[in-house]
């Protein structure tokens, strides 16, 4: 397996598929690379390169105790650019790897990207605080730290049917699909879902918001259930510079799966745009 070793010793998987202009994803929480499988492999086949991570806890890469913090996972970012010497990237970031993407450009600038694609994203800030009434209160954060401590696998057995918002009328996932969200779930440990729970509860991203010069394409879903449409893309796409919102009208948290095909096409007319 592709391994990079970044400053602190910790070892990251990473996928690298296709030739062409780069294309690099940052997946979201609790998951790993294996949840762009269908955009990988499309966008591969329609002649592009493109890259994915598992970020730091998560999946095949290292467990350090320490790091799970938007900056750490910015850096981590930056060094798997740097490190493939990548240019003209289209940055994409799901949930919250669009934080993680945003961060980088506000830590790292966009001398080497060309474009950012937000999916979900927790941008410009999840968590509801004094200055920011848009967001979702602290004690469903406090509720899912809690839950991973009692029973995590249980816990996330849930969260992959919330995912797909399986309860919800006209909701059509297999049973297959349920499963394998648990397992990329579970291939994390506890330590980086719990820290990272807080990570996304509390980062702000309207100070990195500030430093893009690149334009934005904000895709999400109408009934996203983790990342609420109003708390976060609503005002992601009034804040960047220079963004475009799509809305998937009654799609749930995980369209990219639900409708990865529409997604496709909206991605690879963005990306050849």
């Amino acid at each position: 397996m592709p391994m990079l070793e970044v400053r602190d010793g910790t070892r990251l998987y990473y996928k690298d598929w296709g030739s062409g202009t780069p294309v690099v994803f940052a997946h979201g929480w609790p998951l790993n690379s294996d949840m762009w499988e269908n955009q990988m492999m499309f966008l591969a086949s329609q002649g592009y390169r493109v890259i994915a991570h598992d970020r730091r806890g998560f999946g095949r890469s290292d467990q350090p105790w320490d790091g799970y913090d938007h900056n750490t996972f910015a850096d981590d970012l930056s060094e798997l650019i740097a490190h493939l010497d990548l240019r003209d990237v289209t940055l994409i970031g799901y949930a919250m790897g669009g934080g993680e993407v945003t961060r980088y450009v506000g830590r790292h600038g966009s001398e080497r990207i060309s474009r950012v694609i937000l999916i979900g994203s927790t941008t410009p800030k999840l968590g509801q605080s004094e200055d920011y009434p848009h967001g979702v209160p602290e004690v469903v954060f406090d509720n899912v730290r809690s839950g991973l401590l009692a029973d995590r696998s249980e816990f996330l057995r849930g969260f992959a049917r919330l995912f797909f918002a399986t309860g919800q009328e006209g909701s059509d996932v297999s049973e297959g699909s349920l499963a394998h969200i648990h397992h990329m779930a579970l291939q994390g440990s506890l330590k980086a879902g719990h820290d990272a729970v807080t990570a996304c509860a509390t980062t702000d991203y309207r100070d990195d918001i500030e430093r893009f010069d690149v334009p934005v394409l904000v895709i999400h879903g109408e009934h996203d259930a983790f990342v609420p449409f109003n708390a976060t893309a609503r005002q992601a796409a009034e804040l960047f510079p220079d963004a475009t919102l799509k809305v998937y009208e009654g799609a749930p948290h995980g369209i990219l799966f639900t409708h990865k095909d529409r997604l496709n096409q909206d991605i690879l007319e963005f990306i050849a745009a």
